[in-house]
C-alpha cells in the first residue's frame, strides 16, 4: 500500500539558531503529558494505541466502525476512493474523532502521494501528480506544493500522510517494478533525486501541521512483485550500505516522524524473514545504524498477499516482537484476533509487555506532536 510539526523541521533542518536549553522543557513536558495520558488507559486501550485500521473515505461500513470502537482503535486510514471534497471528508473525520479515546484523539492518515495514488479528491483537493513528476520539479516548488497538499488534509480532519515514497527504482527495471514503477510512484531513478525530493515533501507537509511516513522501508525499488497482491517478493539486491537506503537515512535526519516497513524478503539483510517480521530490519537497520527513533507502522498485515500464509493473530505479535509499533490493517475484522494475540502475549511475557508499552508511549509521543493529546 502500498508524519511533524514545523517547531520539529525548522530544529531539525534549519536549525542551527535552536539550542538545546531551548528545546529541552518542550520535550520534557511532552514525555509528561504522553506519560500522564498512558496512564490514564485501561490495558485495553492502550493495546488499541497499537493499531491502525482501514475505514472507507467515501462510506464507512457500520460494522467495522463498531470493531474500531469495540477494540479502542488508537488511528484510522481513510482507504480506497472518496471524491466527496474536503467539507465531507472533515465531517466524516470529526465523526471519527468522536470515538476516540477523551485523551489521546485518533491519527487520521490516507494515502495522498499523487497519480494513482491519492485517495482523496473533489472540492478543496488539488489534483496531484504522480511522484515522477513531482522528482522532476525544483525541490522549491515541491516543497511549497507539499505544504499546499497538507493544508487540504488538515483542513479535512488529516493529520497524517503515508508518504512520500522513498523508494528508489532503478531506470533499467522502470515499470516491471509492479509495487512503485508501474505506477510511476517514485521520485526518480537515483538515490539522490529520491532524497532531495522526498526531504522537501516531508518538509512541505511539516510547515502545515501534518505528519508524514516515509515509505516503504528498505525500499521496494529493486522487486518485481507487488507485495499486496502476491506471496513470496524478495530483494536479492539491497544491502544496508546500498545508496537506495539514503532517502531514507534523510528523511530520519531531516525528523520524519513514522517509517513504514516493506512486505517483502531481502535476502542480502534476512533472508529468513520478511522486513515487517524482522527484527534485523526493524531493530538493527533502522533503529540502531539509522538511529530512527519515531514511529514504526507496517504495510498493510490485513488484505495483503504477502501475509496470507501467516494468521493475523501471528501478523501483529510478530510484527510488534520485531520492534514494529503501529500495525495497519486495511481490514478492521482482522483486529479482535490480533488484540486478543496481542494482548495474551503480554500477560506472560515481561519483555513483549515492556517492548509493547514503549511502541504505545511512541505513537502518544507522535500525537503530541500533532496537537492530539489532552494533557489537563
Amino acid at each position: 500500500m502500498p508524519l511533524l510539526a514545523s517547531a520539529l523541521v525548522a530544529a531539525c533542518v534549519g536549525g542551527a539558531g535552536v539550542s538545546q536549553a531551548s528545546v529541552t522543557p518542550l520535550a520534557s513536558a511532552s514525555t509528561s503529558c504522553v506519560d500522564s495520558v498512558f496512564s490514564a488507559m485501561s490495558e485495553p486501550e492502550r493495546v488499541g494505541q497499537l493499531f491502525m485500521a482501514g475505514i472507507a473515505a467515501a462510506q464507512p461500513d457500520q460494522q467495522r466502525l463498531q470493531v474500531l470502537r469495540t477494540h479502542h482503535v488508537g488511528s484510522v486510514f481513510l482507504a480506497g476512493r472518496s471524491t466527496s471534497g474536503t467539507a465531507a471528508t472533515k465531517a466524516l473525520t470529526d465523526s471519527l474523532q468522536a470515538m476516540a479515546h477523551s485523551r489521546a484523539r485518533l491519527l487520521v492518515s490516507t494515502d495522498q502521494e499523487g497519480g494513482q495514488v491519492q485517495v482523496l479528491s473533489g472540492p478543496g483537493f488539488s489534483t496531484i501528480p504522480n511522484g515522477l513528476t513531482q522528482g522532476s520539479w525544483p525541490t522549491e516548488k515541491l516543497r511549497s506544493e507539499a505544504a499546499v497538499w497538507a493544508r487540504q488534509l488538515s483542513s479535512a480532519g488529516v493529520n497524517l500522510n503515508l508518504a512520500p515514497v522513498a523508494d528508489v527504482v532503478p531506470a533499467e527495471l522502470g515499470r516491471r517494478n509492479e509495487p512503485i514503477g508501474r505506477y510511476g510512484r517514485e521520485f526518480g531513478h537515483t538515490a539522490e533525486t529520491v532524497t532531495s525530493h522526498s526531504d522537501a515533501f516531508l518538509a512541505g507537509s511539516a510547515e502545515s501541521g501534518v505528519l508524514t511516513t516515509l515509505k516503504h522501508f528498505p525500499g521496494l525499488g529493486n522487486v518485481l512483485g507487488n507485495t499486496d497482491t502476491t506471496a513470496g517478493v524478495v530483494d536479492s539486491v539491497t544491502t544496508g550500505d546500498s545508496a537506495s537506503i539514503g532517502p531514507f537515512r534523510s528523511g530520519i535526519k531531516a525528523g520524519a516522524p513514522f517509517v513504514m516497513i516493506s512486505l517483502a524478503t531481502y535476502s542480502k539483510i534476512d533472508p529468513q524473514r520478511q522486513a515487517v517480521f524482522s527484527p534485523t530490519v526493524i531493530k538493527g537497520l533502522l533503529r540502531d545504524e539509522l538511529g530512527f527513533k519515531g514511529v514504526v507502522v507496517s504495510d498493510d498485515l490485513g488484505n495483503a498477499v504477502a501475509v496470507k500464509s501467516v494468521p493475523p493473530a501471528d501478523r501483529a505479535v510478530n510484527f510488534l516482537s520485531a520492534g514494529g509499533d503501529l500495525v495497519l490493517t486495511v481490514e478492521p475484522n482482522s483486529i479482535p484476533a490480533m488484540a486478543a494475540a496481542v494482548r495474551a502475549r503480554m500477560t506472560h511475557d515481561p519483555q513483549f509487555r515492556a517492548q509493547a508499552e514503549e511502541s504505545v508511549h511512541r505513537v502518544l509521543t507522535a500525537k503530541q506532536q500533532a496537537g492530539l493529546l489532552s494533557c489537563e
